[in-house]
Order: structure tokens, then sequence, then C-alpha cells
């Protein structure tokens, strides 16, 4: 009943963190989008009003015009939207996952003792330390002198996500380093809308109500975070979707992958961003475009397979019984039509290799998975890398029964 109540927590919290994150994403999205489009008025009026661009569009059948002031407008409103309950609604639901999948079953998904032999305790402190020092040490990088030097800052963030990666992903399961970093991204994310960028737009609303003109500072550093954010929103949903594709979080440089495809995601973000401005700059530069594709296409040929034949004496001394013993032994217990496994409800992804029929229609599967050392997961079952070599060789020489 446990593992059922947990598969429900799973399933609902996944699916509020969807919900939520689709909506942070698709505003975040669209102000970029907006500010990048925006064009200076041609009425008089407007502009006296300090307006400083605006937009025309059509979408549903109606026609919008957003404007965009200087600081603020003469006079406030008396409803102003605010944006914010969906980066918070997503942090918490995030973190809710965290906890559900990856802390209350860390021995599973967190632990790998073939990478770092720590306790659960151990490994969620220093989970949660991670979130808590990326914050804290990109927050100070950016108030400091770095701050006023765009270049700089950017390279100083960049090195501290290489070494956050590189730390990650030894101490954690390619899986928990790989999450942990995706969650540091967005608590730094989330972050720089609770302490800075919500906070300044208040600050814009008080001085107008209290009738003094605005500092623009307020501004301009909630359009810097918000800047980063929009850049760090592609490798944090790699990371959300990099459990399902263990060749990447099991490769034996797992850390570097990690940092390739997050800078593959920045790199196309500054493409897309750069193309929204192309009406005022005429042209858009496709190097970071190329550089992101030159990542990915780096990581899909640094992981491609190989193929490690056994020679013919060494493979005829492996058969079907013993290779479905090894199975029995190490995989069945969590895929099977009734895992034995504690905190499994259902073999994961409905993979059953408990008949000689299943492993037989799996070899590809666990070829890949043994491979990359993913599966059994956190090694749970103590798979030795004589069964996993035995198991490989068996299906490299034809996987006969």
């Amino acid at each position: 009943m446990q593992a059922y109540l947990f598969e429900w927590m799973n399933l609902l919290g996944r699916w509020l963190h969807l919900i939520a994150g689709v909506a942070w994403i698709g505003a975040s999205f669209y102000f970029v989008w907006l500010d990048n489009h925006l064009l200076p008025s041609e009425d008089d009026q407007l502009r006296n009003k300090g307006v400083r661009g605006e937009l025309w569009a059509v979408h549903g059948g109606g026609f919008y015009n957003a404007h965009k002031y200087a600081v603020a407008p003469p006079v406030l409103p008396a409803t102003l939207h605010w944006f914010k309950w969906e980066a918070y609604a997503t942090w918490l639901s995030g973190m809710f996952m965290l906890c559900v999948v990856y802390y209350a079953t860390a021995d599973v998904y967190l632990i790998d003792r073939s990478v770092a032999n720590i306790s659960p305790a151990l490994a969620i402190g220093i989970g949660l330390a991670a979130l808590i020092c990326g914050w804290l040490v990109y927050d100070r990088l950016c108030v400091s002198a770095l701050g006023q030097q765009p270049r700089l800052l950017v390279g100083s963030i960049a090195l501290l996500l290489a070494v956050a990666a590189y730390g990650l992903c030894h101490i954690f399961s390619g899986r928990g380093a790989f999450i942990h970093f995706g969650a540091m991204l967005g608590t730094i994310m989330v972050a720089n809308v609770f302490f800075v960028i919500i906070p300044g737009q208040r600050q814009l609303v008080r001085a107008k109500q209290l009738g003094t003109n605005p500092d623009p500072l307020h501004g301009q550093r909630g359009t810097q975070r918000s800047v980063h954010n929009t850049y760090f929103t592609l490798p944090v949903l790699f990371t959300m979707i990099s459990n399902h594709s263990a060749m990447t979080y099991g490769s034996d440089h797992n850390w570097l992958v990690l940092i390739a495809m997050s800078v593959a995601g920045a790199a196309i973000r500054v493409w897309f961003v750069a193309r929204h401005k192309r009406r005022i700059t005429g042209s858009t530069s496709p190097a970071p475009l190329v550089l992101g594709l030159a990542a990915l296409a780096a990581v899909a040929f640094a992981l491609m397979p190989t193929q490690r034949r056994a020679g013919k004496n060494a493979a005829s001394d492996i058969d079907f019984v013993y290779v479905q013993t090894v199975v029995k032994q190490r995989c069945a217990q969590c895929h099977a039509a009734i895992p034995s496994q504690p905190g499994f409800n259902r073999a994961p992804k409905g993979v059953l290799l408990d008949t000689p029929e299943q492993i037989l229609a799996r070899t590809a599967q666990i070829r890949q998975q043994l491979l990359a050392k993913t599966m059994p997961i956190g090694n749970l079952t103590q798979m030795t890398d004589a069964e996993r070599a035995a198991v490989v060789a068996w299906i490299d020489a034809g996987a006969r029964r």
C-alpha cells in the first residue's frame, strides 16, 4: 500500500510540476519575446507619457497593443497583474518531487555506492546544501563588481556551474546528480524572482504611490536576473527529462555530458533571443546556434555505443541458463509482475524480465543499461562487473537460448 501511495504522490506531484512549469516558462519566454520586439512608439502622446516601446499583435481573433514604459507610467492603474506564483508553484512542486523520489528513497535513486559510499542522511544534506550554496554564490557574483561586466559575470557563472556539475556527479548517482544540478538552477531562478525581481517591482510601485521618482536600478537588476533565467531554462528542462536517457547520466564522464548539454541548451536559447531582435539589428549571428548544435553532436558522437564482441570461446562458455540466473538475481526483483524489491509497486517503465521470452525481447535495452551501469538502479542487487560482461558477451554473440 505504501508503494502504491508513493506512485500517486509521484504522479500528482509530477503533473503539478509540469503544469506550473509550462505556465512559468511560457510567461517568461513571452515577455522575453515581447521585450525584444518592441518598437519606438510613433504616437507623441504615448512618448510624452514615458512609453519606451510598443508592439501590435493579433492572436485568437483579436488585436493587442502592448506598451512598455521606460520606468513607470505617470499614474498607476487600479489593477496591476503580477507574475510570480507560476515560479513559486514550479519550485514548490519540484521540491516535493525531489523529496518523494530522491530523498524518501535515497538508497534507490540518489546514492550509488560505487560513486560514493555515503549515508542517506548525508546525501540529502549535501543535496540541500548544493541548492542553497548555488544560489548564495551566484547572487554574490551578481552583486559584486563582476555584475557590471556581463562577459566576466557569465564566465564566472559558467565556471560555478561546471564545478557544481563535476562535484555532484562524483557524489551522487548519475540520475541524482543531474536532477540536483537542475534543481540548483531552478532554485537560482526562483530565488531571482523572490529576492530580486519581485522586490524590485514592489519598490517601483511604492515609489509611484508615494509620488517619488522610481529608481531605475531596480528595473536594471530585474532585467539582468530575468535574462539569466531565460538562459537557464533549457538546461533545467534537459535535467528534468534526463532520467529517461540512461546513456547521458550513466556515462563514465557524465559530468562532461551534463556540462556540454547545458552549454548546448543555453547557446541555442541565446540564438533564439538574438533572433527576436533581428527587426532591430537586421541580422542574427548563427554562432550561438552552431555552438549549441556542435555541442549536441559532440555528445552524441562521444556516447555512441561500441561493438565489443567477445571471442568465440568466451561467448560459447555463456549459456542462456546462466544469463537467466543473473537476470533473476539482479534484475527481476524490480522488473517482475510482482516486484520483491521494497518501494516498487510495479515494474519500472513496465519492463518485465521474469520469463525467457521477456528477456530475449529486451536484449538491446539490457545491453545498453548494463554498459552504462545504470541498472540495476543504484546497483541495489550488487551486480558484479563480471556478470555484466558475461551478459553483454552473450548478447553480442547472438543472444541464443
